[in-house]
Formats: structure tokens, C-alpha cells, sequence
């Protein structure tokens, strides 16, 4: 007879249903171990348990890992790389992946692409937001050019990159420094 969480009328997981949760959601998100550690007990706690002992999720996590249903490094690549082509720098893609739970052996890789391409990704965030050459004319104002510089600071640029982009009169683009 199926235990039933009192709160949701929904029946208890069993580790069928635990697995079943599981497959689900990394066939619908790019995820990480951690990721999908916070969603199973998640649901764990929402609908409670209903099979034998305790569940094991550790080994339900390293089943999928091992299956290659879930790749930290792999995500890191993939986030890194989408957050690049958006126009955000270095540091906001470590704090992404440091967030989502990737350990700093799998995002290593994800790392030095966004330094390696941190120029690129800087001119990106100029044409989006029409800073420096994409600007229709250049930060006169002392406080716009310290707004300009703090976004790109905040979307995980160096200083010196945010300088020479904010700086940059319009049309005349920043020689490239890596």
C-alpha cells in the first residue's frame, strides 16, 4: 500500500519514482550533480518517502553520471559559452558555475575560454548596450561613463577592458589586449 504526504494527496517516492523524477529532469535541463541533488530533495521533501531504508541518491547521481546524463564539465563548457556569446565577462561566468555547484576541476576549462575570449565578449556588451564605438556619442558626463564602466564590471569584466570600451570615441574601436 502506497504511503501517501498528507500536505499534497500525491503518493510518497519509491526509487522508481525517485529515478523516474531524475530522468525527467536531466532530459529536460543541462544540469549538474549539484543541481540535480537540490531538485531531488526537493521533491523528497514535497511528497516525502515511501520505499525501503533511506534513499540513496548519491548512487542514483552517479548512475546518470556515469550513463553521461550529467557532465559538469561539460556544462560549464556549454554555460560558459552561452554566457560569453551574451556579453559577460570572466568573472560572472566563475561565479555561475561556482553557483551551480560545478567543482573548479570542471569548470577550469570554461574558465580560461572566457579569459581567452574576454575581448570579444567586452564588444558584444558595447554593440548590446551602445557603449564606446556603438555609442552615438562619446560619455562626456562624468556619471554616465562611471554607469557605463559599472555595467561592465558587473557583468564580470576587468576594469581595463571596461576602460578602454567606455572610453572608445564612437566608430574608432579599442586595440585589442590580451
Amino acid at each position: 500500500m502506497a504511503r501517501y504526504n498528507t500536505e499534497n494527496k500525491r503518493a510518497a517516492l519509491d526509487q522508481q519514482g525517485l529515478r523516474d523524477l531524475a530522468l525527467t529532469y536531466v532530459g529536460r535541463f543541462a544540469t549538474t550533480r549539484t543541481r540535480l541533488m537540490l531538485y531531488l530533495r526537493r521533491k523528497l521533501r514535497e511528497r516525502g518517502w515511501g520505499g525501503e531504508g533511506e534513499p540513496d541518491l548519491d548512487a542514483l547521481i552517479a548512475r546518470l553520471c556515469e550513463l553521461g546524463y550529467v557532465d559538469d564539465g561539460a556544462y560549464a563548457r556549454m554555460k560558459g559559452a552561452a554566457m560569453g556569446r551574451r556579453g559577460i565577462g570572466a568573472g560572472r561566468v566563475r561565479a555561475a558555475l561556482s553557483a551551480d555547484g560545478v567543482a573548479e576541476t570542471d569548470r577550469a576549462e570554461a574558465e580560461e575560454d572566457a579569459r581567452a575570449g574576454r575581448w570579444d565578449a567586452a564588444d558584444i556588451l558595447a554593440r548590446r548596450k551602445r557603449i564606446g564605438p556603438y555609442g552615438a556619442e562619446p560619455a562626456h558626463d562624468p556619471r554616465q561613463r562611471e554607469r557605463q564602466i559599472a555595467m561592465f564590471i558587473r557583468a564580470g569584466h576587468d576594469m581595463a577592458t571596461a576602460r578602454a570600451w567606455v572610453d572608445a570615441a564612437p566608430g574608432a574601436f579599442p586595440e585589442r589586449s590580451e
